[in-house]
């Protein structure tokens, strides 16, 4: 009965709200000038995944909601619940936002009705189709009067049962009963959870800083720790609200300077100050502030943490002082302005007496704006407090605090006045104060001082154990020239038995001080915050739904979203935008339709302090990411969204450069428009034709026709523009895609590393699962030029060097300065940098041939340049790829791999994959290609090279030892002296010419090719085999090579370092414990199954990869003994 009555309230909520006007909507600073315009904004919007459908529902007119009466409940010593009406928590369905939004309250005029649970009528997938209630279905058939009657005696009996299900379920709730019975990890509405969480080994986690494609996120991290928040903020680590922390320090400092409460309480029999959640008083094995001092009492507080995939809770059940705190935390989702959201909940849990309560709930320290920080606070924070301070809208109002710098610090002549600030809005959910039933602001005590005092350890709020908080927000408080504080304060206030206060405070950044009020009155509306804790968890379940699985394991099915959530965080969210007459065409069939990425980022968190993250704050948000992290998590994109159709397969194989390497960092397309005509009719369609609208239109212009842009920079400048819309969002952006031509965009960082290429196949296979009669199309008809990067790898001679060992007990030959910035390159594309940004533009990262055009090449080609050049660059054994460019593969903690001339089986596993895929195209299709003529003359080189080791006296039947054999090392530097040429004639262009070559020609070529990976893979596994000294049945394939250059000459020449540079003569192969990732990849690219298993039998049986007691493989066997040239893998424990 109880979840009929909640339908009953969601459909009659869903009828009025559809018949409602939208509210109106805060747009950086201003409210908009057209209710009409919002309202298609959201009716629009069901047209895109992940916005909400039809977005926020009329908050500021449920009329239903004004005359409800303050929410009670029963003394809630358990764990919330999914019929609990406290608002704490939500239930698993979006479809009971009516029940939360109305804060538990019946609406009067609410109906039964049918309830369809069709995903087109959920308010999970856009909602607002009108329902037809139960009643208006028995009055269309009026003749039926026995059916009336009927009818009318179960909605009766339905109303009785009702009743005495609700007496029998609140008897038994004060019984302490609760649905979640702790046998099963998660929650009802799925949520993981974790019991004296502050109690347990530390960990670390995020928030995924998600808002919707039309929200502006901030990011949120956490420990279980103290109040859990470790550090949240605008875009990255340089723009914190509160400081970020490396996860060492954040469970140290999180229970200190982060979130707190202070309870100031009094009953009839006595009053007490306490501190929620304090670290004092965790549940530590014999923590003497844990064990109640109250003689009826067992224990000491209960503290539970409810991991939502989108939200956090924790909850702490005071037993002592009979209050109930519960705190909730997510990122505003859907708004034209970003805020991370705290909803903190306290309940007077006695069952008789009331409770006389007095709180400050917030940040004990809350950071300034004033341009990048995070480096000023780690290494000048007192310096940085002198330009600190809290100013205020108003005069005589401590309710709107705004934090923030007076000039940026920078030690420059250019002076940066600084605007924009932090803003904190603290306010009473549940009691509202003002006429139209909204909130009213809180006080806040930004003053540190006045909670801490001398205590500057902030372990105690020394003022409250001699002040009352109504004396503290009454007496005068400094913010200037110091860091402060942000505490909403409740100075008094009166809680009858089972009753609660909910204080909601929204944490964000303005461009000015006064944008805070119109945010203010925008989410001070009653339901605001409910609602949108609603819709913070529809947008993490429109993107999992993909994945949505139902089977006998629940710990399963929450793994498989989780997953596919972390892959979709890196990786982005494929959006189709563009105007589409039918939905029916693919981003191949249609130039219209555009893809663009949402949500990724670079997964920088406080355990991976050394990435920098950026999470960008506007629509359709976006972050750079890095390369394999991006490739990796896209691979199945078009799996899940067939009309992508080949658009990653484009944009990646675009990255191939003419040396077989790939930029680090992957950014979101860019879009251009470059026909100025074009432009002003999207002008004229999108802000009108009107005169008084003309400066508006010139303006978008000047944006559309001024240079490449994203989507959510477009609506961002827009914004600053004061451009204002008359259509709806979603019309514009797919009018704006529809004309824009789309351009990959990529950057270059720090290297090439060498496994970048290696998950080009899997992209291509998933394509061709979805697609496989375009294969011919695509790899032949489809021309990609090739990415342009300013740094280039080094020959030999000018990366082998002599250097002392790391113990200093003689010298040894390493590769030094692999790969450099070219000088040569940066000259060539200097031109292309505009005067006015410094930028340069998109034409920049393509390479040219000898003309000046871009020079391009069919997929099929530039997977066969990509083959060519690894075949090349396999080390001198004949095994492995060469680690030549500076950086290692997938495992990148063997940094030091590259210095100690290192070499992998992952990427000849990979290569052999390669080859076989060009060998059976080549047969199937019998289809000619055009090569450019410098890789012809390697690939000419390469097969003599292979020629004058047929005839020499080396037999793959003699036995191998440590010593490579000398026809092995001739071929080697014959084939790397010709794969150094060919790179330094492609350096900066192309020729142009080009070479064909035939179908019946290059089948032997690649037969050829295979045949000698498989040799090396041979050679490999022997090697292998016979140095494993530890567990001579070990038949795992080793993953990892090193070469000692046991005889070399100098050249004369140094490095930039004054190392002498060398010419190896002679070499010695190394070999490491096995590692995992060989054999994983080695079993795709056998061809049998019987082969796969065995693989897998001797991974997990002889190889000592598995650990049996914890029935898991780890990344390597016992390293103990090694090197620790090998890298910071050396370092670790």
């Amino acid at each position: 009965e109880d979840k009929h009555q909640n339908k009953a309230k969601i459909l009659s909520f869903e009828r009025q709200s559809n018949m409602m006007v939208q509210p109106q909507s805060f747009h950086h600073g201003r409210e908009h000038r057209d209710h009409d315009q919002e309202q298609t904004d959201t009716e629009q919007s069901e047209r895109t995944p992940l916005t909400g459908g039809r977005g926020l529902a009329p908050i500021d007119k449920l009329h239903l909601l004004q005359d409800a009466p303050r929410r009670n409940r029963p003394p809630p010593r358990r764990p919330p619940s999914e019929d609990d009406d406290s608002g704490i928590q939500t239930p698993i369905h979006s479809n009971a936002a009516a029940k939360h939004y109305s804060n538990g309250k019946r609406i009067k005029n609410g109906q039964y009705s049918n309830y369809q649970n069709d995903p087109k009528d959920s308010a999970m997938n856009g909602g607002g189709a009108h329902q037809h209630s139960f009643v208006e279905e028995v009055k269309k058939d009026k003749s039926n009067g026995i059916l009336a009657i009927l009818v009318s005696i179960l909605a009766l009996a339905l109303c009785l049962g009702a009743l005495s299900f609700d007496a029998a379920s609140s008897w038994w709730k004060r019984r302490g009963s609760n649905r979640w019975s702790g046998d099963s990890p998660f929650d009802p509405i799925g949520r993981y959870v974790i019991e004296d969480y502050d109690a347990k080994t530390p960990f670390s986690d995020f928030l995924p800083g998600l808002a919707g494609i039309y929200g502006q996120p901030l990011y949120a991290f956490f420990v279980n720790r103290g109040q859990a928040i470790a550090a949240f903020g605008i875009e990255s680590k340089d723009y914190p609200i509160m400081e970020f922390q490396p996860a060492n320090k954040a469970y140290q400092l999180t229970p200190l300077t982060g979130f707190r409460t202070f309870l100031q309480g009094s009953r009839r029999s006595g009053s007490f100050v306490a501190e929620p959640f304090s670290p004092l008083s965790a549940a530590f094995p014999g923590n003497p502030d844990f064990a109640s001092p109250h003689p009826s009492l067992s224990q000491g507080p209960k503290r539970v943490m409810y991991n939502g995939e989108n939200e956090l809770q924790i909850q702490e059940v005071d037993y002592q002082n009979q209050v109930e705190t519960n705190v909730t935390y997510f990122i505003l989702p859907e708004e034209d302005f970003g805020a991370f959201v705290r909803r903190t909940t306290i309940t007077n849990t006695h069952d008789r007496e009331t409770l006389k309560l007095s709180v400050l709930d917030g940040l004990a320290k809350m950071e300034p704006a004033g341009g990048k920080l995070n480096m000023y606070l780690k290494n000048l924070g007192q310096t940085l407090q002198s330009f600190m301070g809290v100013h205020f809208p108003y005069k005589d109002s401590i309710t709107m605090p705004f934090y923030r710098l007076t000039t940026q610090p920078a030690d420059t002549a250019n002076i940066q006045i600084q605007d924009r600030g932090h803003y904190c809005l603290s306010f009473l959910e549940d009691y509202p104060m003002n006429p139209g039933g909204d909130a009213q602001l809180l006080p806040v005590v930004f003053d540190i001082n006045k909670v801490f005092g001398q205590e500057t350890s902030l372990m105690r709020p020394a003022e409250l154990y001699s002040k009352s908080i109504r004396d503290i927000v009454n007496d005068p408080q400094y913010g200037q020239a110091k860091t402060s504080s942000c505490f909403g304060a409740v100075d008094s206030i009166t809680l009858e038995a089972g009753e609660s206060l909910t204080i909601s405070t929204f944490y964000g950044a303005a461009d000015g001080i006064m944008d805070v009020p119109v945010i203010a009155r925008r989410i001070m509306q009653e339901g605001f915050v409910m609602y949108k804790l609603t819709r913070t968890r529809e947008v993490i379940r429109q993107i999992t739904k993909s994945v949505s699985t139902r089977t006998s394991h629940r710990l399963f099915d929450a793994t498989t979203q989780q997953m596919f959530l972390d892959n979709s965080l890196r990786g982005g969210i494929p959006l189709i935008l563009g105007e589409d007459d039918d939905g029916m065409w693919n981003a191949d069939e249609d130039p219209r339709l555009k893809v663009f990425h949402v949500f990724s980022r670079i997964h920088g968190d406080l355990e991976r302090d050394y990435n920098d993250f950026m999470l960008s704050p506007t629509f359709f948000s976006e972050g750079p990411g890095n390369f394999r992290d991006v490739i990796q998590n896209r691979r199945e994109d078009v799996v899940f969204n067939p009309r992508i159709a080949s658009h990653n397969i484009r944009v990646f194989l675009s990255f191939i450069q003419a040396d077989g390497y790939q930029p680090l960092s992957v950014e979101a397309v860019v879009f251009t428009i470059k026909d100025i005509q074009v432009c002003m009719d999207i002008a004229e369609r999108a802000v009108g034709r009107a005169d008084g609208h003309r400066a508006q239109r010139e303006a978008l212009i000047g944006i559309l026709n001024g240079g490449p842009f994203r989507p959510g920079q477009l609506f961002e400048l827009m914004s600053e523009q004061n451009i204002e819309l008359i259509i709806s969002r979603q019309d514009f952006i797919d009018m704006v895609a529809s004309a824009a031509a789309s351009f990959p965009m990529a950057v270059y960082k720090n290297g090439f590393w060498a496994d970048h290429w290696t998950y080009y196949m899997d992209m291509v296979k998933s394509y061709l699962s979805i697609f496989p009669d375009c294969e011919y199309k695509l790899l032949y008809e489809t021309s990609l030029p090739y990415f342009f990067s300013p740094a280039a790898v080094q020959p030999r001679s000018k990366k082998y060097v002599l250097t002392l060992a790391i113990y200093g007990n003689g010298y040894h030959v390493q590769q030094l300065d692999a790969t450099v910035e070219d000088q040569q390159k940066l000259r060539y594309i200097d031109p292309l940098r505009s005067d006015k940004t410094g930028w340069y533009n998109t034409d920049s990262i393509w390479q040219n041939d000898s003309t000046g055009a871009h020079f391009e090449s069919s997929i099929f080609t530039k997977l066969f340049l990509l083959a060519t050049l690894k075949f090349s660059t396999r080390d001198a054994y004949g095994m492995g790829i060469e680690y030549e460019a500076g950086k290692p593969g997938w495992d990148d903690a063997n940094n030091g791999l590259p210095g100690m001339i290192g070499s992998g089986m992952s990427e000849t596993f990979e290569l052999k994959v390669l080859l076989k895929y060009l060998l059976q195209s080549t047969i199937r299709y019998q289809h000619s290609i055009d090569i450019p003529v410098e890789l012809y003359d390697l690939m000419t080189e390469i097969n003599k090279a292979l020629d004058t080791l047929k005839l020499s006296s080396f037999s793959q039947g003699d036995s191998l030892g440590r010593k490579v054999p000398r026809d092995l090392f001739r071929y080697w530097d014959h084939v790397s002296t010709a794969r150094e040429k060919y790179r330094e004639r492609i350096k900066v262009t192309f020729s142009g010419a080009t070479r064909t070559v035939l179908a019946a020609d290059l089948a032997p070529i690649l037969n050829r090719w295979l045949a000698e990976v498989d040799a090396g893979i041979d050679r490999a596994s022997i090697l292998g085999t016979a140095s494993n000294l530890k567990d001579s049945s070990n038949t795992t394939i080793p993953t990892y090579f090193a070469y000692e250059v046991t005889k070399y000459e100098e050249t004369g020449k140094f490095n930039r370092n004054g190392h002498p540079l060398v010419r190896p003569l002679q070499m010695r192969v190394s070999m490491f414990p096995v590692f995992l990732e060989g054999p994983t990849r080695m079993m795709k690219s056998v061809d049998t199954y019987e082969s796969a298993r065995v693989i897998y039998y001797n991974v997990r049986e002889r190889s000592g990869l598995r650990d049996k007691n914890l029935s898991m493989y780890t990344i390597s066997a016992d390293l103990l003994g090694e090197p620790v040239d090998m890298g910071r893998t050396m370092a670790f424990p």
